[in-house]
């Protein structure tokens, strides 16, 4: 099996997955796949082939990325995910070849991750779905809160931030929750009161690393 040593973490926002994802990694001396990894693809991207992931590439007024409606908002992430997991397969044979363990934090489907994953190689985490719009700007990450200014300069910040927040509502609805809730794979929920070297010996007896 091509991805024989390939781990697979997803879910929904703010489960931890990328923290897991590296705690994994430096432990057991894998390879780390983080957030976003597929920024790495090593080609120019082609807009028409990928257009989501052009989209921010190419913007020229990130007003225009704030304005959109909650739809066009969904409609963007469901497109930037397919052709991320376009990426993914692409760069992933490569780095299962090296022998190493591989630790990923993927934009994968879990429909794809059934045909390709290896048993026991996939773990969902998930959060409640409201976290990540209670929680999305607190973040001290760059990008978010260069999103949150940009919010606070629009002519009506009150309504811009409500117009930006239904689109995280529809990108982490409950549906999404409950689909990854029954994919048929291990599932670990956020636990405020769990540490997170507990939740890394919970997913290493997942992934029969222990």
């Amino acid at each position: 099996m091509p991805f024989g040593n390939a781990y697979f973490i997803i879910g929904n926002a703010y489960a931890g997955k990328s923290t897991l994802a590296r705690l994994l990694a430096e432990k057991h001396g894998g390879i780390l796949c983080g957030e976003n990894w597929h920024d790495s693809y090593p080609e120019p991207l082609d807009a028409k082939a990928f257009p989501g992931l052009c989209y921010t590439r190419d913007l020229k007024d990130w007003r225009e990325f704030i304005r959109r409606t909650p739809a066009e908002y969904k409609a963007w992430i469901d497109e930037t995910a397919r052709e991320c997991e376009i990426l993914e397969l692409r760069m992933l044979p490569e780095l299962c070849a090296q022998g190493k363990p591989v630790f990923v934090d993927t934009n994968i489907s879990v429909e794809t991750l059934k045909k390709i994953a290896a048993p026991g190689h996939v773990l969902v985490m998930l959060a409640d779905p409201q976290v990540s719009v209670r929680r999305f700007f607190e973040r001290p990450d760059a990008e978010k809160q260069f999103l949150y200014r940009l919010l606070l300069e629009e002519p009506d910040p009150d309504a811009a931030m409500e117009n930006y927040r239904k689109g995280l509502m529809r990108i982490n609805s409950q549906e999404n929750y409950d689909r990854f809730l029954s994919a048929g794979f291990p599932v670990l929920l956020r636990d405020e009161t769990r540490t997170a070297e507990e939740t890394l010996a919970l997913a290493e007896r997942i992934f029969g690393l222990v």
